[in-house]
């Protein structure tokens, strides 16, 4: 019988971790977000749903390019919880990223979902770094109509390999996936990181962190 419980327990609890590994299921048929509540929970405040309308579960604007005029060369377009509101409690989102010409979306992660990429124009580089202590990384260009994973939390990137301008669209698995770009997150910390910490991490002169912080 000891065994029979040690066995159950250990089920209930493996199946308790996968359930709390992803966001919460909704327990209604929708929680479109409600952006004027002054309550704070994890997520968004659900609107009365006799005051829903088709419009909370709608967005338009994903057809319209963005302005890559930016040092990286790229602009995401978001659309997420806060972009639309049908979305909250939903656990899925999409962006839609333009490229200028050999421009890229740096390296960086979403700490809370998996992201799955369409090419829609264009060539790009994709890529992403496995954790430690392998780190390795896992690289492939991508054209017109390709398809490609990056897991949740990993460091990742796209770059256009050709003169003209790309797109790419990406579904997220959660309405609010985060980003971390790593160097304005390194760099760009306020109050910024103590230089003498970076330089130890990245072997470097102090110097040069100093330059690098100066940019961002």
């Amino acid at each position: 019988m000891s065994n029979k419980l040690t066995i159950l327990s250990f089920v209930a609890l493996t199946f308790a971790c996968l359930a709390f590994a992803n966001e919460p299921k909704p327990l209604q048929d929708f929680c479109v977000a409600d952006p004027n509540a002054s309550v704070k929970v994890n997520g968004l405040v659900c609107k009365d749903p006799m005051k829903v309308q088709a419009e909370d579960f709608f967005f338009s604007g994903l057809h319209l390019m963005g302005n890559t005029s930016n040092p990286v060369g790229s602009r995401v377009t978001t659309v997420f919880a806060a972009q639309l509101p049908g979305l909250n409690t939903l656990g899925i989102s999409m962006v839609r990223i333009d490229y200028a010409p050999w421009g890229q979306n740096p390296p960086h992660t979403h700490p809370r979902a998996t992201e799955i990429l369409t090419v829609l124009e264009g060539t790009l580089q994709v890529g992403f770094v496995t954790s430690n202590p392998d780190n390795r990384f896992i690289t492939k260009v991508l054209k017109k109509g390709d398809v490609f994973v990056f897991p949740v939390g990993l460091v990742h990137f796209q770059r256009n390999l050709g003169n003209g301008y790309a797109v790419a669209i990406a579904a997220l698995s959660s309405q609010n996936p985060g980003a971390i770009t790593i160097a304005n997150a390194v760099f760009g910390a306020n109050p910024p990181i103590p230089g003498d910490i970076l330089a130890k991490a990245f072997q470097v002169d102090k110097s040069v962190v100093e330059q690098l912080q100066s940019k961002f």
